[in-house]
């Protein structure tokens, strides 16, 4: 995209933002700089400490405290005009011109216009791991020992690496080699290797091979030295040492060129990273991931993306140091890579054989890390400098050549060519001679003179770096050798028949023997490397020959039998050896072979040419040729991967420059356009996961960007001293890149044809943007010696401009014959074309620029640029490509969407070389092939969301606007049928009825505007069919049109061309219909305003949606809900959603409202304030109140959440939620098909396209994005607020200026006061929105100019824009911010003296004053009375020193309003005190509340704050009693004023909801009467009122789970609806009365839904004030343990009084205050039980009954005569104490106080009886639970049956029952007991043989322990349960019993 708006940039854009004040982070601020100081302040008084304060107290405090800055200028009376001209002026200053700078950059998830550039093609390289060898050192020292490492994969039994060779010897070691090596190269001293690993996997070893000198002896005897001897030993083993060391010394000079194997050991990489761990990846790191450019972004996620690696990483852990102490000797038969493989795996095992065997000790230290970044001093596996390489002397670390598991698809693009050579075994066991000690030379030979080896085979450590020889390890006396030898060569490019291997066996004789040669040849083979011109590789089995071969061998193969020789074991294989190459030379595949071979032979036209067994001549070259191509399609794809940039260059040579054959040309176009076809479609299709968003394979797109040139005839380079006149050229397609440049000079933008829709600049100048295409800077490789020659800079790609008429060498138009295959192709090929119709499109694009470029045609008209036939192709192939699109969006959503934006890409392109007008043509044919498949298409959204996305791509283009004509008049060129306006609209000033035309067609999507402004006219038409309330628009195409919208007026935003302020009002008109679109669309927005109802912005109780009366919505009610006495007017239009809306809309989500308002804001701010007035003037109040309603909406859309927000919650994931559930909601609704959803979310959801795996790609599920969020710093979370706060002050502003403009326009209309309620509501609301102090200076001075301009709307029509007005001015009086305190106070000032002018009704705002400031006080966190109390005292002062009512008795009155303003303030101090309190707080709440039972409205504004403060923290049962409260108060009321019988009769009708509501019945009427001026006047003392009420207290009883309860407050309002005939209410209400029931059933046990814990809670202590000795029972959230409330008390306290000042008292026995410490505050809490009596359990049946309207409540103190709390049995008693408190629970309070209390004392026997019941009742719950729990089951059972003594069953039945008491009182106890020990024996047996049936075979055991324990029970029990008292039998004379006996025990209920 040519500017795309990314986060990195709108960082750039937003530095130097200005800090905007926020009322909300001064408050948090003042907060955390306050400490704890006034935490030690804060004295705990009563609450009757401070009576209320008295008058006189009052006026003394206010007098006395300090105004603010006085305005006295704005008392100065002024003309309208000059304040507006003044406000606009101040309005002007300081803005910032880019509101989009100010929000979020657009979705990249959204962004299918982005086009990543490829990445350059490069050399493959996996994971990468350094290891370094430190240090080498054994036990003993008495020879050199060699080293190597290499990486094996067990799993795959797999070499995964070369060797790595390395010498860690001391010099003394090596000066006893030195006769045997030359000087060492400095490349063969290197000690650190970098190993690469595709496939990381936990089965990778380090496996780390020794070698030592040739030396008499097998591996065992020269092993066990070095196991033996130990350094500590050395004086011991002195002689043994030295005899060891001399004749270490005499084999090095004798066999020092010839090695054994010694030891080895390995390294499981997987347990080095388990012990280090993986690294967080660093801050830098996670940096760059976050801020990383795009590409890289969707770079790395692909690189985390496979499973494997993400479980097994090699590349971010902590480096190691480690040290190997054990190494294990080399076994001659066992030392093959099969052996090897065995060992690894038994090396995992814990009981390996291996750990069993004697070590070789030795310490080897190695490093092991990940590769830093750019490793300096690296060698490549050619021993090339890797850049940088600062130092040539420095020791280097070598790039050690990977062996990937499995076949790598990385096209060649740098040289090599190795041959590693693997000897394996070698069976001389039939050869007859001394050959024991065998060695293999290997020499590569280009002949067959012994002179003519090449010095090609790499040396191995301190060595010359290139040999002719190497030999293999020598295993003593062993005819039958394994080898384990690698020996890598690099081999010339250039082979022939005669390069050949040559193998020459030789036995070494180790002793020293005279006249026995060191080395006796015994036996050669050989391996010719070239056969029919393809490379020889792979395992051989070669016969060895004992003679040296005949003269001519090299041609032929060992295994043919030549005369003469003599063969070991008569001509059989007896020698393995395996050959590998790594070339980019030889392809190693037939197929491609001989396509090469074919292309080389034509080009070099050498016929007859000899290919294996055919001869190629000119007759049947075409033949051959047609089938090699054809045959492409077969090769292997590694090789195809490759070789494809030479394939690809060679099949576009054969189209470019059809060969001639025979004097014939040999047209090949279609065969090579079919081959492309199909190696492009087989390379995609393997190689799936290689992809970008829009399915295009990363190695074929950065072939057509980096490695593409057209082939030009002559290649040979331009002359001497003439440069290239493009520099140095990077082949690109008109790719969009993220950062392509746009600059665009103005007057380019402006000198436009509006005639001529080919925009061409200046005829004398090249096409810019082919230029770019063309010349680019150059690749900064980081491989210098990476320079192949189509590299940029390389010999071959300097791009010559031929001289015009050279042209002709281009045989055939690359493009052109692309264009024509491609039209006339089928079947298989074109479907292979239509797969990959990006490639084709972006070769034809380069193609086309090239052209342009070589033929200088770039200054030549558009028109004329392509012949008529192509053009013809292009138009039909679009064509084709559209219907297409068309007819397979049903079945191959996939295909079809690839297709579609690589259309969208190649037309996108077009625009830069082709005339535009015919690319117009080209998109209006797509559009109709659309159009016409859309009215008979099932699912239509698939199609749109195509179109859409090719429009948006379209509309990428750098020069989008000026293709638009933004300057030009709507004057359509040539309309077919002349529209007025373009008929009339030729002048270029405003004109009278013309222009006014004019100026609507500006504003609507008319025919005229569409034609003029094309693709914006698209763009906005899209929307508004998306946005069609007709139209079924799906979720994400809402989103995907708003994004396209909102990514271009970024662009415009950020483009420097458009900077000017009237360039941008132009570029603005072309969105001008968008503010008609988003109006009509109105009732789908997320509404906002929703938001707001903890900050007391509620708006959600809706009244019917009347037909046409314009009172859409009532918001009158849900306001004081939330804490404000009086609501927001419902807003007089009727396009808000109403409640039951007639027609489902399809709503759109928070996130695409967003974005459309902030669209919506940016052409309001930018439009041409001229032409929006002359719009607004010809508006329907209708349409202006629809404009008010969407700029309220703004303003709550952009609000300001404050720094803390950032902190808390992350953005992000709400949206993506909301995003979500949308999605989730359309698949089940069925507007779109569930498969397409799913295919669609994927490929919009990744860059990778539909793969597996998905749900394993962490990095790109949507959590991802939130831990994204969380590490933001510090730095950045104050940045984003800062730039939030700009953005709302900017958003706030627009509105504002719109505002101006509309009450300027409004003022002479007769629609007026509807439309300037509105203005003055959407003013309110942006004063309420948490503005910025900036921005609020500009409100308070509009609404100052609107109330002097218009007072009567104000103070004679509905009071309620008044108290909403003077609610907000007094909260802003209360302000920190010194200016806004100062505005608001003024405003409020002159809001009183204009109110008094009018003289009118001044009683009632002075009621509506007082009633904002009780629910100000009353709800707002922030609340200041210090700075209110500025704020009167600077009202005061204005009125006393203002001189024009001076005469009047005004300011007597602004004194009387103050000082009980001021009253009202002392009052909330103390609530300030409490505020950490919130028992305290509430109960201050309650008495203020109380306080006013006289003066309903402001008794229901306290009852109001409460249930906010209850809300707030979670108590909804209490906040639902309050509202209750509230609603039985206006229910007294409205039964007073009038007598309606579906009302509720006052407060009795409520009782069956709470029986505390009887509290509310009003005062006698004498005392109060309702129609009294200024009282009951809110908006709440209506029915409606009531109603919004009870749906309130629904609301939150349902919160709360006491679902009961919403069934009896729905008992009242049914009624209120059945009268009103309110059919929609009755249907949802009754929706809601069946959840609610449904929820009482399903969760019938009660356990889910827990109502509350209580406690009892004494306060003890004069410290404590009025609550000392006061007792009350608290309710805390359900599951809150004794522990938790002790300790929230116990800290709160002693915060307040001090650690040492507070003590809870622990037990639960009376305390005697006598005990108490005076000085000191006392707690005592004991939990509590609620507590029924028996004729109460049979109404309280339910969990709820038993939890609700609670009043007595028991605990229980066990304690023993003398004192002790717990004795034995027969000493035990038992005290339960019943409190009764003053009110039921729930109540309006979460403490209520106790008002009674009564105990009962149970004796020994009947402790014992509960005990009893308690046990059998739990032993019967488990036995019959459902389902049954068998491990509950056998724990009760244990507790009962298996506890035989300490106070189990036993003892209580032998304490008790085992004498008959002495005391005849005791009898029916005794006789109790006995029965209960029945019943209990009967539950046990009953809970033995439920357990039996569910107990499994482990358990059988266990079970008959207890049965044998119940048996024992039983039979101990026996004697004592069958004596009876045979007194009971006899007749009793009744006798009187205490309190305390356990048959009375519930004895009466305390009423209190």
């Amino acid at each position: 995209m040519y500017n795309a708006i990314t986060t990195e940039k709108q960082r750039d854009r937003q530095k130097g933002l200005p800090r905007q004040v926020f009322e909300l982070d001064e408050v948090a601020e003042e907060r955390n700089s306050q400490g704890d100081a006034d935490d030690l302040k804060r004295c705990s008084a009563s609450l009757d400490d401070t009576p209320r304060g008295s008058w006189a107290s009052s006026i003394f405090d206010l007098k006395n405290s300090a105004a603010d800055f006085l305005l006295r200028s704005l008392l100065v009376r002024t003309a309208i005009e000059e304040t507006d001209r003044t406000n606009e002026e101040l309005r002007k200053k300081n803005r910032h011109s880019e509101v989009l700078a100010l929000y979020p950059a657009p979705e990249e998830d959204e962004a299918v216009e982005r086009s990543s550039i490829p990445e350059v093609p490069k050399e493959h390289f996996g994971q990468r791991i350094l290891v370094k060898c430190l240090s080498l050192k054994f036990e003993i020292e008495i020879e050199p020992i060699f080293g190597s490492l290499a990486l094996y994969d067990v799993k795959e039994k797999k070499k995964i690496s070369e060797n790595f060779y390395f010498d860690l010897n001391s010099e003394h070691m090596k000066s006893l080699l030195r006769a045997h090596s030359a000087h060492p190269a400095i490349s063969t001293l290197a000690r650190s290797a970098v190993f690469s690993l595709t496939h990381p996997s936990p089965d990778v070893f380090l496996v780390i091979k020794l070698e030592k000198v040739l030396q008499q002896g097998d591996i065992s005897e020269c092993c066990e030295p070095y196991m033996v001897m130990k350094e500590t030993d050395t004086l011991k083993n002195k002689e043994k040492l030295e005899k060891l060391r001399v004749a270490g010394e005499q084999f090095c000079n004798r066999l020092g060129r010839y090695r054994m194997p010694f030891a080895w050991t390995a390294i499981h990489l997987m347990n080095i990273i388990n012990s280090t761990g993986l690294l967080e990846r660093d801050a830098s790191e996670s940096e760059s991931d976050r801020r990383g450019t795009w590409n890289e972004r969707k770079r790395k996620a692909y690189e985390r993306m496979s499973v494997g690696e993400e479980v097994c990483s090699f590349s971010n852990f902590r480096p190691a140091t480690l040290t190997v102490t054990n190494f294990f000797k080399q076994e001659g038969d066992r030392l093959s890579d099969e052996d090897l493989y065995k060992f690894l795996v038994d090396m995992r095992r814990p009981s390996s054989v291996l750990r069993r065997l004697r070590p070789v000790t030795a310490q080897l230290k190695i490093d092991i890390s990940p590769v830093p970044e750019n490793p300096h001093y690296c060698l490549s596996p050619e021993l090339l400098h890797v850049q940088p390489y600062p130092d040539l002397r420095v020791r280097p670390t070598k790039e050690i050549l990977e062996f990937p598991v499995r076949e790598v698809y990385t096209p060649h693009t740098t040289y090599r060519n190795l041959l590693f050579v693997y000897p394996q075994n070698l069976n001389f066991s039939s050869r007859q001679g001394s050959v024991r000690n065998i060695a293999v030379k290997l020499q590569f030979m280009a002949g067959e003179d012994p002179s003519q080896a090449m010095p090609v085979i790499f040396g191995k450590s301190s060595c010359s770096e290139f040999a002719k020889e190497a030999y293999t390890a020598v295993v003593y006396h062993n005819k039958s050798p394994e080898f384990c030898e690698e020996f890598k060569l690099k081999i010339p490019a250039n082979l022939t028949d005669n390069h050949h291997l040559l193998f020459t066996f030789y036995h070494i004789s180790c002793q020293q023997k005279q006249n026995t040669p060191l080395e006796t040849p015994v036996g050669y083979t050989w391996i010719p490397l070239m056969q029919h011109g393809r490379l020889r590789t792979g395992q051989f089995c070669l016969p060895v020959s004992v003679d040296k071969p005949p003269p001519s061998y090299s041609v032929l193969t060992p295994d043919v039998q030549l005369p003469g020789m003599k063969w070991v074991d008569n001509h059989k294989g007896v020698f393995n050896v395996e050959v590998l190459a790594v070339s980019s030379v030889h392809t190693q595949d037939p197929f491609l072979d001989k396509f090469f071979t074919l292309i080389h032979v034509l080009e070099e036209y050498t016929f007859p040419f000899r290919l294996k067994d055919v001869i190629l001549t000119e007759n049947n070259m075409e033949s051959e040729l047609k089938s090699s191509v054809g045959n492409l399609r077969v090769a292997s794809l590694e090789s195809l991967v490759a070789f494809s940039h030479q394939i690809l260059n060679k099949l576009i040579q054969l189209i470019v420059y059809p060969p001639v054959i025979a004097g014939q040309i040999v047209n090949l176009g279609r065969a090579a356009f079919e081959a492309i076809a199909v190696m492009v479609n087989q390379i995609h299709k393997s190689l799936e996961n290689s992809q970008d968003q829009h399915g295009r394979n990363h190695l074929l797109a950065s072939y057509i960007f980096y490695v593409f040139r057209l082939p030009v005839a002559e290649l040979n380079l331009p002359e001497p001293g003439m440069p290239p006149q493009s520099g140095p050229i990077q082949y690109a397609t008109l790719s969009r890149t993220t950062g392509r440049p746009v600059s665009l000079n103005l007057s380019r933008s402006k000198s436009i044809s509006n005639s001529n829709p080919d925009l061409t600049t200046t005829p004398n100048s090249p096409d810019e943007e082919v230029q770019k295409i063309i010349s680019s800077k150059g690749i900064d490789r980081s491989h210098s010696w990476v320079n192949s020659a189509y590299a940029p800079g390389g010999p071959k790609s300097v791009l010559r401009r031929n001289h015009p008429n050279s042209s002709t060498d281009l045989k055939q138009l690359l493009h052109e014959e692309l264009a024509l295959q491609w039209v006339v192709s089928t079947s298989s090929v074109r479907e292979a074309a239509l797969h990959q119709a990006w490639f084709f499109f972006q070769l034809m694009v380069k193609s086309m620029a090239h052209h342009l470029f070589l033929c200088d045609k770039l200054e030549a008209p558009r028109k004329l640029r392509f012949p008529g036939r192509f053009v013809d192709d292009i138009s039909a192939l679009v064509c084709t490509i559209s219907a297409e699109i068309a007819s397979r969006c049903q079945k191959d959503v996939e295909l079809v969407e690839r297709l579609n934006s690589s259309l969208a890409f190649f037309l996108n392109d077009l625009l830069s070389l082709m005339d535009r007008g015919f690319v117009f043509l080209l998109l209006r044919s797509y559009y109709k092939q659309i159009n016409n498949r859309l009215l008979t298409t099932q699912n239509p959204n698939t199609l749109i969301g195509l179109r859409m996305d090719l429009i948006r791509i379209t509309c990428s283009h750098e020069h989008y606007v000026t293709l638009n004509l933004p300057c030009s008049g709507l004057s359509p060129p040539a309309s077919p049928s002349p529209s007025v306006s373009s008929a009339t609209s030729q002048g270029s000033a405003f004109s009278s009825h013309t222009q006014d035309q004019r100026v609507a067609n500006m504003f609507e999507l008319s025919v005229a505007f569409r034609q003029q402004h094309f693709l914006a006219g698209l763009v906005l038409m899209e929307l508004a069919l998306i946005l069609d309330p007709d139209a079924e628009g799906a979720f994400f195409l809402h989103k995907k049109a708003i994004s396209t919208l909102h990514n271009l007026l970024c662009s415009h935003d950020s483009d420097n061309r458009y900077m000017d302020r009237a360039v941008r009002a132009h570029v603005a008109q072309l969105y001008l219909p968008l503010i008609g679109i988003i109006m009509d669309a109105l009732p789908q927005l997320y509404d906002f305003t929703d938001t707001h109802n903890q900050r007391g912005r509620l708006a959600s109780v809706m009244a019917d949606d009347g037909e046409g009366d314009g009172s859409t919505i009532s918001q009158s009610v849900a306001m004081a809900i939330a804490g404000s006495p009086l609501p927001h007017a419902h807003r007089s239009t009727v396009f808000q959603m109403p409640s039951v809306p007639p027609r489902q809309y399809s709503m759109l989500s928070a996130e695409g409202s967003r974005n459309l308002l902030v669209c919506f804001l940016w052409v309001l701010k930018n439009a041409d304030e001229a032409v929006l007035h002359r719009w607004l003037a010809d508006l329907s109040a209708l349409h202006v109140n629809r404009l008010l309603d969407l700029l309220y909406l703004c303003v709550s859309c952009f609000e300001y959440k404050g720094k803390k927000a950032f902190e808390r919650i992350n953005s992000l994931t709400f949206k993506k939620s909301l995003d979500m559930k949308a999605r989730l909601e359309e698949a089940i609704l069925g507007t779109i098909g569930a498969r397409q959803e799913m295919v669609r979310r994927s490929r919009e959801r990744t860059p990778f396209g539909n793969q597996e795996n998905v749900r394993w790609r962490k990095n790109i599920a949507h959590w991802r994005q939130n831990s994204d969020k969380v590490d933001k710093t510090k730095d950045e979370m104050e940045h984003d607020a800062l730039v939030e706060g700009n953005m709302a002050t900017e958003a706030n502003m627009v509105v504002l200026d719109t505002l101006e403009i509309i009450v300027q326009t409004v003022i002479l209309s007769e629609a007026k006061e509807s439309v300037l309620g509105g203005v003055l509501r959407v003013l309110l609301h942006s004063m309420g929105c948490t503005p910025s102090a900036a921005f609020l200076q500009h409100c308070f001075a509009t609404q100052r100019a609107l109330v002097s301009k218009f007072p009567e709307m104000l103070f004679e029509e509905d009071t309620e824009l008044c108290a909403d007005l003077c609610l907000r001015l007094l909260r802003h009086c209360s302000s920190r911010v010194a200016t806004i305190r100062t505005h608001a106070s003024t405003s409020l000032y002159l809001l009183m003296r204009q109110n008094f002018e009018i003289g009118n009704n001044f009683a009632r705002v002075k009621m509506q004053v007082t009633m904002s400031l009780s629910s100000l006080v009353g709800t707002s966190q922030n609340f200041n009375e210090e700075h209110l109390r500025r704020s009167l005292k600077t009202i005061l002062t204005y009125a006393e020193e203002d001189p024009e009512l001076r005469e009047t008795t005004f300011a007597e009155q602004v004194q009387d309003l103050v000082f009980n303003l001021h009253m009202i303030l002392t009052d909330t101090v103390k609530m300030k005190e409490h505020q950490e309190d919130p028992e305290m707080l509430i109960d201050l709440m309650y008495r203020i509340a109380k306080g006013y039972q006289t003066s309903p409205d402001l008794r229901l504004t306290w009852l109001q704050n409460m249930a906010a403060k209850h809300s707030e923290r979670g108590n909804h049962a209490e906040a639902a009693q309050c509202l209750v409260h509230s609603a039985a108060l206006v229910a007294e009321y409205l039964s007073m004023l009038e007598d309606c019988r579906y009302l509720p009769v006052g407060c009795v009708t409520f009782q069956n909801i709470s029986s505390n509501v009887l509290e509310e019945s009003a005062v006698s009427d004498d005392i109060l009467s309702p129609d009294e001026e200024g009282i009951c006047s809110g908006k709440y003392f209506t029915e409606q009122g009531l109603v919004g009420l009870l749906e309130q207290a629904a609301s939150s009883f349902t919160m709360g789970g006491l679902y009961e309860a919403v069934n009896e407050v729905y008992k009242i309002l049914i009624p209120i609806h059945e009268a009103n005939r309110d059919f929609k209410k009755l249907a949802v209400l009754h929706g809601k009365l069946q959840d609610a029931f449904s929820k009482i059933t399903n969760q019938a046990s009660g356990w889910e839904r827990m109502f509350g814990t209580y406690f009892r809670v004494g306060f003890y202590g004069s410290k404590f004030g009025d609550l000392d000795e006061q007792e009350f029972v608290y309710k805390e959230p359900s599951i809150t343990k004794l522990a938790e409330i002790s300790h929230r008390l116990e800290e709160f306290y002693a915060e307040r009084f001090g650690h040492e000042m507070v003590e809870i008292i622990k037990g639960s026995n009376p305390v005697d205050k006598a005990k108490l410490d005076p000085n000191k505050a006392y707690i005592q809490l004991t939990y509590v039980e609620p507590f029924f009596d028996t004729y109460e359990l049979k109404d309280r049946v339910t969990y709820f009954d038993k939890n609700y309207n609670l009043r007595t409540f028991m605990f229980c103190t066990p304690f023993t005569l003398d004192g002790r709390a717990h004795g034995d049995l027969h000493e035990q008693f038992k005290r339960k104490t019943l409190l009764t408190t003053s009110h039921a629970f729930p109540y309006i309070k979460t403490r209520i106080n106790v008002i009674h209390k009564e105990e009962i004392i149970l004796i020994p026997i009947e402790v014992a009886i509960e005990d009893m019941q308690k046990k059998t009742q739990e032993l019967a719950f488990a036995t019959h639970q459902d389902p049954p729990d068998g491990k509950m089951l056998q724990m009760v059972l244990q507790g009962c049956v298996g506890t035989i003594v300490n106070q189990g069953p036993l003892e209580v039945a032998q304490v008790f029952l085992a004498e008959i008491p002495d005391d005849p009182k005791l009898y029916r106890h005794h006789n109790k007991l006995r029965l209960c020990f029945k019943d209990f024996t009967k539950r046990c047996e009953d809970a033995l043989r439920k357990s039996k049936s569910l107990i499994g075979p482990d358990q059988r055991e266990f079970l008959r322990e207890l049965e044998r324990n119940y048996q024992r029970l039983k039979e101990a029990l026996c004697p004592l349960l069958n004596r009876k008292i045979p007194q009971l039998y006899n007749p009793v004379a009744p006798f009187s019993v205490h309190r305390n006996s356990f048959n009375r025990l519930s004895l009466r209920k305390i009423e209190a």
